[in-house]
């Protein structure tokens, strides 16, 4: 970026760029970073961190940039949302960690009691706390196991899991995340989730539903017999897959099969739960409850903590000792959780997050129809994607111009991630408390890089 075009984006009121991205002391740290740490730990920017409140980030170099990622997702009540940081400084000065297989302490048994109180669903609940998204789903799948004496599981093409072997097992987009590894888990059976803008042409929407309901019904005569089925477990919304939220008729088809075979629903609601759809949990959108939700990422605000929250008498299945881990409801990360829950519960929060929903929807929809390259454009309420294609009637993925995009646009002051199962989605997961003015700086930036198209 030459010196006029950095002064034209230094008008603007978040984004201040003082230097090139990556500056010098950016690039020093990123040199640093790769002679320490292993080259297979990605990274999508050389965007380098000093400070972080709300949707802005502040690089070590000065320059502000306006986060679209937000942690892949993790930010969603903002970057040190001051009521969280008080609340972690307050509990560090009490006492830290004295292990819930140890001990019983207030924050991890308030946190437990909430999430069984906010969560969907009228029944008893119980809650398991757990450290990462990975660990809140293998706890799912081993208690529904446990649970229903069952052994099989469905998941989904496209669904993202974690990276433990049970959830690397159960994650789809083999080349990017599981080549090279296993072998893998077995007793997983893997079937096709509903994606409508890649659906066959001669199909409606509708029809095209109705098919994947069909091949899941069949999968349970086909691939598994009903009565080994411990669990089917979906993303009510795909996040790694492409910001895909699941047709309303196909999960409700799930919930039915699994209140006819007694296996357990899982909603694995680690990207898209708490507040990221506009409502506190995806599945609210779909009128049904999950016999198991897991949840991660933005329950801790940043902090390291999970969530698998279910039916108390499948919870409760596992024998005495079975289940937990040494840093699980850790009371740290357990304050920071009570208080985005605050937070995320008061109504203006998620009326406001709806109304971030509605800008992106508004803005992006238009893209579609201004530039060829742009595919299509999904998501639900404030979790957005733009799929960038190298031709609309044949919709061949085009990773690259995607790629070139993001770059384009982390140069002029927007962190951007990549999605999808062909990597040629840009996900938009901006913090809920970013202002409609950083939101319109934002899009505009994002919109000026698409613009550059092919020449970017």
């Amino acid at each position: 970026m030459n010196i006029i075009e950095r002064n034209k984006y230094n008008e603007m009121k978040t984004i201040q760029l003082k230097t090139a991205l990556p500056g010098p002391k950016s690039q020093e740290m990123l040199k640093r970073r790769a002679a320490a740490a292993p080259a297979g730990l990605a990274k999508s920017t050389e965007v380098a961190v000093a400070d972080a409140k709300g949707a802005v980030i502040t690089d070590v170099d000065g320059n502000t940039l306006l986060d679209f990622a937000g942690a892949i997702g993790v930010m969603n009540i903002g970057h040190c949302a001051p009521n969280v940081v008080k609340a972690i400084q307050e509990q560090a000065e009490k006492y830290i960690h004295t292990c819930a297989l140890v001990t019983t302490f207030e924050p991890m048994v308030e946190l437990c009691e909430t999430l069984n109180r906010i969560t969907p669903g009228s029944f008893p609940k119980k809650t398991l706390l757990a450290n990462s998204g990975s660990e809140a789903v293998e706890n799912a799948v081993n208690i529904a196991r446990y649970a229903t004496k069952r052994r099989g599981v469905i998941c989904f093409e496209g669904g993202y899991h974690g990276r433990t072997l049970l959830t690397l097992s159960l994650t789809s987009k083999h080349g990017l995340f599981k080549k090279g590894f296993g072998p893998f888990a077995g007793d997983l059976y893997r079937l096709q989730a509903p994606n409508v803008y890649r659906k066959p042409d001669p199909m409606t929407e509708a029809e095209y539903v109705d098919f994947c309901i069909r091949k899941l019904r069949e999968a349970l005569i086909s691939q598994v017999d009903p009565s080994d089925l411990a669990a089917i477990l979906i993303e009510p919304v795909q996040g790694e897959g492409g910001f895909i939220p699941m047709p309303k008729a196909f999960l409700q088809e799930i919930r039915n099969i699994c209140t006819e075979t007694g296996a357990v629903m899982i909603a694995d609601e680690i990207q898209c739960g708490f507040g990221r759809t506009g409502k506190l949990f995806a599945c609210e959108h779909y009128d049904i409850a999950p016999d198991i939700i897991t949840t991660a990422k933005s329950l801790g605000a940043g902090m390291p903590i999970s969530a698998t929250v279910g039916r108390a008498d499948i919870m409760d299945a596992v024998h005495l000792g079975g289940v937990g881990g040494t840093y699980g409801g850790s009371p740290v990360t357990c304050v920071a959780a009570l208080e985005v829950i605050r937070e995320m519960t008061k109504p203006a929060f998620l009326a406001h997050a709806t109304r971030v929903g509605d800008i992106m929807t508004q803005r992006m929809n238009v893209w579609k129809e201004k530039y060829p390259w742009v595919g299509d454009v999904r998501g639900l309420g404030p979790m957005r994607l733009v799929e960038f294609v190298k031709d609309r009637s044949t919709r061949e993925p085009d990773p690259d111009i995607t790629l070139k995009i993001i770059k384009d646009a982390v140069a002029h002051g927007v962190v951007l991630i990549r999605a999808g199962l062909f990597s040629n989605g840009i996900r938009l997961l901006p913090p809920l408390v970013i202002t409609e003015e950083q939101l319109h700086e934002g899009l505009d930036v994002l919109e000026a890089s698409i613009a550059k198209g092919m020449n970017s």
